[in-house]
């Protein structure tokens, strides 16, 4: 659900708060207009806000309002008007709604509005099979990942996406010399192989993200925004035999049918210009130059791996590229492979970026949300002749705080510490179920010892892997703008059903409770069950505690270099040293306990085939039912 006001909305709200302070009259009320569509009354809000002001203090209000996009003379598309006299002037500023309302007191799905969000859900209805989501994590850096003895991440993960792996820089350059030009085979792929090896001693399967060109196979290579060569290879012909004997070295050491179950990309975000660009910066010759890369890293791994390794590439999608990734998928499909010489290239998935630019903060018109970047990519795989693809994100949720720190707005590991991570996310994994969309790769849930609250959502998302999607029907709403919604799942062999519901709204401090009513179609008549609530709310969350605790030792936002807003919190120690001992000793131990999750129980009779459960959901909370029958 959007937010209530447009962005440029919410720029004229802030002027009219200026105002207030600044003028020596003003008046606000609001207006109601019922609009007609289809048939159907909308009510459409607009708040008008009168003021008297003088000449100059208009003046300055108008320019201002200007410096931030927003016209305030009615010449502007914000209907902002004015009526000036020689001494006084009256300004009126009309904020209207850009959700109106169904008046027959319905939500603006029709659903009819009351005290209680109602739910049917039909145990005898099975549909496709429920995959687990958030199993993938990525790593920047190339090195093993490490285990969590109380929060272990590798119950649910099963890939580990190491980030540009095979190149790019000095430090990733798999050579004896990476700085030697003279010699272009000096290979040393040992910091790879060991990566690999923890990857697969934790229980998962490596996602190598090849693509990245070393330094000395591009003569004169240029650093992009992320520190990575970006220019293609000076002899794709070299290149092969690199990534070649990449492959060999690890079918040498791992064996054939293990690196068969890996996963291996081309790229990062290919048609972003900051990772990948020819050296003339032209967008068609980047394209070629990136059908090339793909086409001889492909060949590489078939010829030195097998037929059937799986391969795919990370498009960003979410927001235009230099080049049409569209124009891509066609190449693979039904265009000339620049390595054989023959017909089509093979792809096993295709994968994008999906990030919102500011935690709270409405999708840009600019951007795409989550479900219309993946079939962006699916039905352009259709259109050309590709079926049955593996569709993911390879990294996303969130790039920047609503705070900063003292060098920017970005989060570290692009999810924000609040509890609306958690509603955040739980909304992603029932999209994906009604979506077909595979999988979604994390920058992480546990920072130094504490779990963030998208680690619960992962966690207990990941028990519905392999159960069957259910029919789950709301019938009943209590909010017109609140998203509470629910998604659930049957296992017929251990006669378990599980449900996720989440009480969602895009603002960090939403607080309203939410009211949940299921009628259950039980698969058994009659007899009791025994359900266990796990429910994913601040009282499971130790952001909060930090937060107040954040007041009480005046911890300040330029105590973090990226946004404070993160769930790593331990990054201020660097800047508050004199600190250490107490986060160590009182702090941390009470996060610790904060953050722990407790299942509550209850036993409950199914007659006549229903089975009726009703709870209370917090704002922004998330919570999960399992029901044995």
């Amino acid at each position: 659900m959007k937010n209530l006001f447009t962005y440029k909305k919410f720029i004229a709200i802030l002027l009219s708060i200026v105002i207030v302070f600044s003028t020596a009259l003003v008046s606000c009320r609001r207006v109601e207009t019922i609009i007609s569509s289809g048939g159907i009354e909308y009510v459409s809000q607009s708040v008008i806000i009168n003021q008297t002001t003088s000449e100059q203090q208009i003046a300055d209000s108008s320019s201002s309002v200007q410096n931030g996009n927003v016209q305030s003379d009615n010449k502007g598309d914000d209907n902002v008007s004015s009526n000036t006299s020689s001494q006084v002037n009256q300004q009126e500023i009309i904020i209207e709604s850009v959700n109106p309302y169904r008046k027959d007191n319905t939500d603006p799905d029709g659903l009819p509005l009351g005290n209680v969000n109602q739910f049917t859900v039909d145990t005898t209805s099975y549909g496709k099979t429920v995959n687990s989501l958030f199993d993938n994590i990525n790593l920047w850096n190339v090195g093993a990942p490490s285990k969590d003895s109380n929060y272990n991440i590798f119950e649910f993960t099963d890939y580990v996406q190491l980030m540009q792996c095979s190149g790019g820089t000095g430090s990733r350059d798999l050579f004896i010399n990476p700085a030697d030009s003279t010699v272009l085979d000096d290979y040393n792929f040992t910091r790879l192989v060991n990566a690999c090896r923890g990857i697969i001693n934790m229980g998962a399967k490596p996602h190598l993200k090849l693509g990245g060109v070393p330094l000395k196979y591009s003569q004169n290579y240029q650093n992009g925004a992320f520190g990575m060569n970006t220019n293609p290879p000076d002899d794709y012909n070299v290149y092969y035999d690199y990534i070649y004997a990449l492959a060999k070295e690890l079918v040498n050491t791992f064996g054939k049918q293990e690196v068969l179950s890996w996963r291996f990309g081309v790229m990062t975000e290919y048609e972003n210009k900051d990772w990948f660009m020819h050296p003339s910066g032209d967008a068609e010759q980047t394209k070629i130059a990136y059908f090339k890369l793909y086409d001889y890293t492909v060949q590489a791994l078939i010829d030195a791996i097998g037929n059937d390794v799986f391969v795919g590439a990370h498009s960003m999608t979410v927001t235009e590229g230099q080049w049409d990734e569209a124009e891509f998928i066609k190449h693979v499909a039904q265009g000339t492979n620049y390595a054989t010489g023959k017909k089509c290239t093979k792809i096993n998935f295709l994968a994008a970026s999906y990030y919102q630019d500011v935690a709270g903060a409405p999708t840009p018109k600019s951007q795409k949300d989550f479900v219309e970047t993946i079939n962006y990519l699916r039905d352009n795989a259709k259109k050309y002749g590709l079926n049955n693809l593996v569709y993911g994100i390879d990294e996303g949720r969130m790039l920047q705080g609503i705070n900063s720190g003292s060098d920017s707005f970005a989060l570290n590991t692009r999810t924000v510490g609040y509890t609306y991570q958690g509603a955040f996310d739980a909304r992603l994994f029932r999209d994906a179920v009604l979506n077909d969309i595979d999988y979604f790769s994390s920058w992480g849930f546990v920072n130094s010892g504490l779990p963030s609250i998208s680690y619960y959502i992962a966690k207990h998302t990941a028990e519905f892997k392999g159960m069957k999607h259910l029919t789950t029907q709301k019938t009943a709403t209590s909010s017109r703008d609140a998203d509470i919604q629910a998604v659930s799942a049957y296992d017929p062999d251990t006669k378990i059903l599980r449900i996720m519901a989440y009480n969602f709204k895009n603002s960090y401090d939403y607080k309203d409770n939410a009211k949940l009513s299921f009628s259950i179609n039980a698969p058994v008549s009659s007899g009791n069950v025994k359900i266990t609530k796990r429910f994913v709310d601040d009282n499971c969350n130790y952001f909060d505690e930090w937060l107040e605790d954040r007041k009480t030792y005046n911890i300040t936002d330029d105590k973090f270099s990226w946004s404070p807003d993160d769930p790593g919190i331990e990054i201020f120690l660097s800047r508050m040293p004199s600190l250490e001992n107490t986060y160590r000793n009182t702090l941390k131990p009470k996060y610790q306990q904060a953050a722990k999750l407790t299942p509550k129980t209850q036993n409950a009779t199914v007659s006549g085939g229903k089975l009726n459960i009703e709870d209370t959901l917090m704002g922004n909370g998330v919570v999960f039912y399992e029901i044995q029958f």
